[in-house]
């Protein structure tokens, strides 16, 4: 399955039915007045977040969705039937975007929330509607009210706990694979992971998350170098960032820097979540080499740099609950109740 995050769709509610004008005509029954019954209601377009699904791929080959119409009134007082509705199912954590794709409509980011983005038009009232004392044979009926048209984005952004970050060939992807059940593409050349790619983390029966790596960034990707900054919105909702390092590379200070400054470019608070930064690949250097390493990283960072490796398997279990306390601390911060303001005279 492909994997598609940003997609604009047309979405247009059902028109309201007309209303009918009739009257009674029956045997033996001389003043049988009006009987037009009103139209039915033009179908809502809804939009719901639902478990099971990870990309909006299902809306590469359908972009135009439109609800259906209210059926018109008959005699007899017959009302016409409601006109069916739409209902645009998502993954949990999309987005939904003006035309103009900066103003929020909403943010579907729990299973099961519905919302109703187009509402169908009213049904026209029939000729029994416009029945009075003064005028008691009617010949007027409403047409039905016209449907909503709107043009909308949709952009997901996983919901996962933890983010990869680092420079194109760091290791994320063979770390992804090593700490969880993911199976991402791993080659020796840069770029290999082109989508983001999700995991389920398994410390222990109560602990537990879900790690999100993305493809790697370069310096100037802000500005559209490399695969641009596009995916880093899948990293706006985590509670901590892992920034892998590769520990054989030319300049792991600096690597660590452009990282940074690619995420600061960014904004959306990145910049400013919680990060652990961990030298990869230190299978491939000597005892000696790898402290030195990392006493050059800590003076660049001004943070605690872990060991790793995620071919051996070496410093990854101390990383990851090192991770899962930044995820357990946010939670905890969630569930916290606002402290009760002190009332003053």
């Amino acid at each position: 399955m492909k994997f598609l995050d940003q997609c604009k769709i047309y979405i247009r509610s059902g028109n309201g039915g007309g209303g009918a004008v009739s009257f009674r005509r029956e045997k033996f029954i001389e003043y049988g007045g009006p009987d037009g019954g009103d139209g039915g209601r033009g179908g809502d377009v809804w939009i719901e977040a639902v478990d099971g699904l990870n990309t909006l791929i299902d809306y590469r080959y359908q972009q135009h969705f439109k609800a259906g119409t209210g059926g018109h009134g008959m005699g007899r007082n017959r009302h016409g039937a409601g006109g069916a509705d739409v209902v645009l199912k998502v993954p949990v954590g999309t987005e939904v975007l003006d035309e103009d794709r900066e103003t929020l409509i909403a943010d579907l980011d729990s299973p099961g929330v519905r919302l109703k983005l187009a509402e169908g038009g009213n049904g026209g009232w029939g000729n029994t509607r416009f029945k009075g004392p003064i005028n008691q044979a009617p010949r007027r009926a409403n047409p039905g009210q016209e449907g909503v048209e709107a043009v909308i984005w949709l952009r997901l952004k996983l919901i996962a706990d933890v983010g990869l970050v680092g420079l194109p060939n760091a290791g994320k992807s063979t770390f992804l694979a090593a700490v969880s059940a993911a199976t991402p593409k791993i080659a020796d050349y840069p770029f290999t992971t082109l989508t983001p790619n999700l995991g389920v983390v398994d410390l222990s029966t109560n602990e537990r998350f879900v790690i999100a790596d993305v493809p790697g960034l370069i310096e100037g990707a802000s500005e559209g170098a490399g695969l641009g900054v596009r995916f880093l919105g899948h990293l706006e909702r985590t509670a901590v960032l892992i920034h892998l390092i590769d520990a054989a590379g030319e300049d792991p200070a600096e690597a660590w820097r452009a990282i940074r400054g690619e995420l600061a470019a960014y904004g959306e608070g990145l910049d400013e979540k919680p990060t652990l930064v961990a030298l990869n690949k230190i299978d491939a250097l000597e005892p000696g080499a790898r402290e030195a390493v990392k006493a050059e990283l800590e003076s660049a960072c001004g943070a605690i740099v872990h060991l790793v490796s995620g071919v051996s398997g070496e410093g990854v279990r101390p990383l990851l609950r090192a991770a899962f306390a930044e995820v357990k601390a946010r939670a905890e911060a969630a569930a916290r109740p606002e402290a009760a303001e002190i009332w003053r005279p």
